[in-house]
């Protein structure tokens, strides 16, 4: 949903911008989350106020201090939330409260006390790692409600926001939300994959210089998620036909082994696609399929065992491979020009696939596309 207003031609454009400042965001949460947060809401008040009513708190303030209402809206509404952290709610509101006490006994006046108790309680969240926004509404019911009484840091308040915790441990975890909420083990290899590293992260924070409702590691993963959708969204555009290598070496089944192995190396490439008369695929002949049929295992005397192998002895054994047809392999996986990149990448991963034909609409060949091109093509894409 837009803003309400339209900027005027005489206004100036940062007027526009700064009016469009005011418009909220839209939650991006389903109508189940929010059902889930408000079934919570209204359970954990519930149980909260009727435990402790039960008890008959001997108290100035009622059974339930008010800003438990703000405290259930973090922690079943934002349950990853730092701010919404069992530490942070009976912390928050308990050290909030102590402090307000405190400030109705040496500040004076109640407004100099109201001021003091809720600037003194943030930092004191602040130092005890507690920060709670409903903690300064806590300084600040008990000023105004001129409680002078340390006790009643314990009772409602304290018991107020463990009682309310305990509910939404229960009723968080019970619906699919982690809470109290784990930090993230960093994934080391994950954040460089990603072009992500802690010293990044911390080096903006920094940066930043602002209090975040969100945690560090929950942020990082997100960051990381969000490049890795990207980068997948760019992948997804690149099809075989734009990164294969179109300036293809190929032989016939018939081609001798000494000239097959001659374009190896004259080419410095690994493998030689092998065409019938029609230029359609046959077969793919590769530095392994000569090894494996020349018996070598890397062992000593590797090179006179190859040279041995390719050579030409017409009048020797009979049996003795003489043309690539012999030795090439034969069953070969293809792909198509139009094919997206992304589908070739669990081939060359777990398959142990290095080269792949790509063939025409006539099933001609028509390029290859090893493991370098698609690194260098993947390399290119994350870069720009």
């Amino acid at each position: 949903m837009r803003p309400p207003w339209t900027p005027k031609p005489s206004e100036p454009r940062w007027t526009w911008r700064w009016l469009q400042s005011f418009w909220p965001a839209p939650v991006t949460v389903n109508s189940r989350e929010r059902l889930r947060v408000v079934l919570g809401a209204g359970l954990g008040i519930g149980l909260t106020g009727w435990l402790s009513h039960l008890l008959h708190l001997p108290s100035p303030l009622t059974w339930i201090v008010a800003p438990m209402g703000a405290s259930a809206v973090l922690v079943f509404g934002v349950p990853a939330s730092p701010m919404a952290q069992p530490w942070a709610v009976v912390g928050g509101n308990t050290l909030s409260a102590l402090v307000a006490v405190a400030c109705m006994h040496i500040a004076g006046p109640v407004n100099l006390a109201a001021a003091a108790a809720v600037a003194l309680a943030i930092a004191v969240m602040f130092a005890t790692r507690s920060l709670h926004p409903p903690g300064g509404a806590t300084a600040l019911l008990i000023v105004l409600s001129g409680a002078t009484d340390p006790v009643i840091a314990l009772a409602p308040v304290m018991l107020n926001s463990v009682l309310l915790c305990s509910v939404g441990l229960l009723w968080n975890n019970a619906t699919g939300r982690q809470y109290p909420h784990r930090q993230i083990a960093t994934d080391t290899g994950s954040a460089a994959s990603t072009q992500v590293t802690e010293s990044d992260l911390d080096a903006v924070l920094a940066r930043y210089n602002q209090v975040l409702d969100v945690s560090r590691d929950d942020l990082q993963a997100l960051l990381e998620q969000t490049q890795m959708r990207a980068y997948e969204r760019r992948i997804a555009d690149v099809r075989c036909g734009d990164i294969m290598s179109r300036q293809l070496t190929t032989v016939g089944i018939n081609t001798p082994l000494q000239e097959a192995w001659a374009l190896l190396r004259q080419r410095r490439i690994k493998a030689l696609p092998v065409v019938d008369n029609a230029q359609h695929i046959v077969g793919i002949v590769t530095l392994a399929d000569f090894l494996n049929a020349a018996g070598i295992d890397w062992q000593e005397g590797i090179a006179d065992k190859l040279r041995a192998f390719i050579r030409t002895t017409p009048t020797s054994d009979a049996d003795k491979p003489k043309v690539v047809g012999q030795i090439m392999t034969r069953k070969v996986r293809v792909t198509s020009m139009r094919r997206h990149l992304a589908d070739l990448i669990p081939l060359f991963g777990s398959t142990g696939h290095h080269h792949i034909p790509v063939v025409g609409d006539g099933g001609t060949l028509v390029g290859m596309i090893t493991q370098s091109d698609l690194v260098a093509a993947l390399t290119v894409k994350v870069e720009t």
